[in-house]
């Protein structure tokens, strides 16, 4: 079942993201600025954009089939790198076309007070959902720094909408200021300026989504404290003698693939290390709920050995 902190998430930006766009288009043919008509887009594309994580997340609930026995649960992946790519290519790219088209023919914004309203509107609606995204993000996020928690978040749909809302909140900042000074100086170019300013920041915001999901989507490895909590449950067996190799995958935000190579000690008989494995296996998933699929090889450290050395390519 989709992640219900997910769905909140999406769902919260999305309604967000919808009234603000309609406001923002409302202020935008109203006034003629150009800054609030780049906002327009960034919110319409964002809407978009948690429509298609929606999306994602549904199609990544299905359950397991012959032709995907692993899961659906990267669909949602695929979805997140979709959305970079909107936020880049229709985000950013028609507020910086918008950008330059005013900066080359600028036109003075009519009754800016109607776009201070309607900016100050969005700043609480924005807020809103973007204070939702951060309090799912913190909690996934733990202790870890910021920055480290962006690269290594494993759900790209919370940080897909706390990126997205992060840079609406500066586009709205940038929007106010552009409108203001513009005004204020009697320079019409203002609004063009910040609406580039605008697609910059959307442009940058793609940029990390879409470095991020590409790392979910082509095979990234589970959290290190996972794997070390791994490690340590094989090294308490009695009745393995050495660990060879331990392989994760995230084939979900929510669903990791676990293979391990185990050495157990000579003597064991089939029934005891079978035991063994249905023991270490009941006990990964129990202390790592996100472990989903655990397949345990039973292979000498030599063999094992042998058999890496025989699969690296010559020189």
């Amino acid at each position: 079942m989709a992640n219900a902190s997910s769905l909140k998430v999406v769902i919260a930006a999305l309604v967000g993201n919808s009234l603000i766009a309609i406001t923002k288009f409302s202020a935008a043919a109203y006034t003629g600025s150009s800054a609030m008509f780049s906002e327009a887009v960034h919110s319409v594309v964002d809407t978009g954009n948690q429509a298609l994580l929606l999306f994602g997340l549904k199609r990544a609930d299905r359950r397991a089939d012959d032709k995907h026995p692993f899961g659906y649960g990267k669909e949602v992946f695929f979805w997140a790198f979709v959305v970079a790519i909107l936020l880049f290519a229709v985000g950013a790219g028609v507020s910086i076309y918008e950008g330059i088209h005013r900066i080359s023919a600028p036109e003075p914004v009519t009754s800016p007070i109607i776009n201070y309203i309607v900016l100050g509107l969005a700043m609480i609606f924005e807020g809103i959902a973007w204070w939702v995204a951060y309090k799912e993000f913190n909690k996934i996020r733990g202790t870890r720094s910021w920055f480290r928690a962006v690269i290594e978040v494993k759900d790209p749909s919370i940080l897909t909408v706390l990126m997205e809302d992060s840079a609406a909140m500066l586009g709205l900042i940038v929007a106010f200021l552009g409108i203001f000074l513009s005004d204020t100086l009697g320079i019409p170019a203002l609004d063009g300026v910040a609406s580039i300013i605008i697609g910059c920041i959307l442009a940058g915001a793609a940029a990390v989504l879409a470095f991020e999901t590409k790392a979910l989507l082509i095979g990234e490895s589970a959290d290190p404290k996972v794997v070390q909590g791994v490690r340590e449950i094989l090294g308490a067996e009695p009745t393995v003698s050495g660990t060879n190799e331990i392989l994760t995958m995230h084939v979900g935000a929510h669903d990791i693939l676990l293979n391990l190579s185990v050495d157990f000690r000579d003597g064991l008989s089939s029934q005891e290390i079978e035991a063994a494995i249905t023991r270490m296996e009941k006990q990964i998933k129990k202390a790592h709920p996100k472990v989903t699929r655990v397949f345990i090889e039973a292979q000498a450290w030599r063999a094992h050995n042998d058999d890496q050395n025989s699969q690296v390519p010559p020189a």
